[in-house]
């Protein structure tokens, strides 16, 4: 006869129930609790008036959003159910249940305020002994925007709808003077159909013009970048005495472009192009993690379809790091974050670059892989310099650091924590988002990484 243990949803608690009997006692969302009550939260409670019905303290609801960023729950209708669905997350909120608007309030309310923890959570990280500095890889990835390609407007299009608008309010215009207004359709309300018109008007020309501004902005970065390479032809002629081969650089245009666009949901966002081909609507999640922990240590977002801007901004971010989680002494990045002035900006802040500068192959002849390390070059340039530690063994081996180093980092923020959208709009507050997403997937790491017992 079949023995099965006895189902009883109905028998009450003998005695109430502790919730820290509920969870194993390594679990992640014990470890995000204790890094959380570890942190100075003084800011964000010391903000609360204080008055009227009892508010939740920060910490739980900082507690939820974390680990549900490292779990793959993001909303806060998301989260609010699973305070009732999951034991971790009524561990967390205390067998609480906040609502997802107070969620959703505390995330947009407090998030220069996360991203101000995520350096703490660094220098708890180092007091456990898992984050060591010393070399860095530095990589983005386009994450999707809140918004849809399909609702962004080119200037092209723009320029057709305006003209077909104002077509259109001339004959309303005309319907309206005319004595006999036989001809207007049943239902027609000539001065709502002008409003409707003029408000699209509007709000078109307000789009062109913010196109505009952008194209002025474009047209003054790009013509410097021009005059640059320019000087640097005229450079090298003078010093050869030969004229660089290739064509001379073509001058930037000025104006908008017919393909330039704005997105109407999210004018922040940028039109990128993403890995299997084609174009979102998206934005640029830069992060340097660092070789051997994988822990990232700074972090930014930008609107910049491709990374050769990327490398100066890192760089004032790791200078700004406390002296006390050590110093960067390696920069490693891929191809797209070459270019000269990259170079010696890594040297100016004492940082040596290993910046690959063209494609490197996947599988290099067995000769030289083991081949000798060839002979340095006199007095190099910084550039020279680089490329000439490329070609060591050493450096070779340091490189190869980079592919293992931020790639599996945003493998696993993508594919296994689930996170390939932002759900905040405008890059300040996708900025912050993506600071909390990092500092989820640190504490989500620092879990990991520190010793059982």
């Amino acid at each position: 006869m079949a023995n099965f243990r006895p189902t009883d949803r109905l028998t009450s608690f003998l005695l109430p129930p502790s919730v820290d009997e509920w969870l194993p006692e390594r679990h992640l969302a014990r470890f995000v609790v204790e890094v959380i009550d570890g942190l100075d939260l003084t800011a964000m409670s010391k903000s609360y008036r204080g008055t009227g019905s009892a508010s939740y303290h920060p910490a739980p609801l900082l507690g939820l959003l974390v680990y549900g960023y490292a779990t793959g729950v993001f909303s806060s209708r998301k989260l609010e159910r699973a305070s009732y669905d999951s034991v971790a997350f009524r561990f967390i909120a205390a067998n609480d249940h906040p609502d997802h608007d107070t969620i959703a309030t505390f995330r947009r309310r407090f998030l220069k305020d996360i991203e101000a923890l995520f350096v703490k959570v660094l220098l708890l990280a180092r007091e456990m002994g898992v984050l060591k500095m010393g070399t860095v890889a530095l990589d983005g990835t386009k994450i999707h925007a809140n918004a849809s390609r399909h609702s962004a407007l080119s200037y092209e299009h723009a320029g057709k709808i305006e003209a077909q608008l104002k077509a259109e309010v001339a004959e309303l215009l005309a319907k309206a003077e005319a004595a006999d207004q036989t001809d207007v359709p049943d239902g027609m309300l000539i001065p709502e159909e002008l409003a409707r018109r003029q408000d699209r008007l509007e709000k078109l020309a307000v789009a062109r013009a913010k196109i505009e501004a952008r194209a002025k902005e474009r047209y003054v970065r790009e013509l410097a970048e021009h005059e640059a390479k320019l000087a640097a032809r005229a450079a090298k002629t003078q010093a050869t005495g030969k004229k660089p081969g290739g064509k001379p650089p073509q001058p930037p245009v000025e104006g908008p472009l017919p393909t330039d666009q704005i997105n109407r949901t999210d004018e922040e966002s940028r039109i990128m192009p993403v890995a299997g081909g084609g174009f979102e609507q998206c934005y640029n999640a830069q992060a340097a993690v660092a070789a051997g922990s994988l822990l990232v240590v700074a972090q930014d977002v930008v609107q910049a379809v491709n990374d050769k801007q990327q490398i100066e901004p890192m760089l004032d971010q790791i200078d700004k790091l406390p002296d006390e989680l050590g110093e960067v002494d390696t920069l490693l990045a891929d191809t797209g974050y070459f270019s000269a002035a990259n170079v010696a900006a890594c040297g100016d802040a004492g940082i040596d670059p290993l910046i690959a500068m063209g494609r490197q192959p996947h599988h290099p002849p067995v000769g030289e892989r083991f081949a000798p390390d060839p002979s340095p070059p006199e007095n190099p340039t910084p550039v020279e310099a680089m490329a000439y530690r490329l070609t060591t063994r050493e450096g070779r081996d340091l490189y190869a650091l980079r592919k293992q180093t931020p790639e599996p980092v945003f493998g696993v923020i993508k594919s296994v924590m689930g996170f390939r959208q932002f759900l905040l709009r405008g890059i300040d507050k996708v900025r912050g988002e993506w600071s909390l997403v990092t500092m989820a997937w640190n504490m989500k790491r620092m879990f990991v990484l520190c010793p059982q017992g």
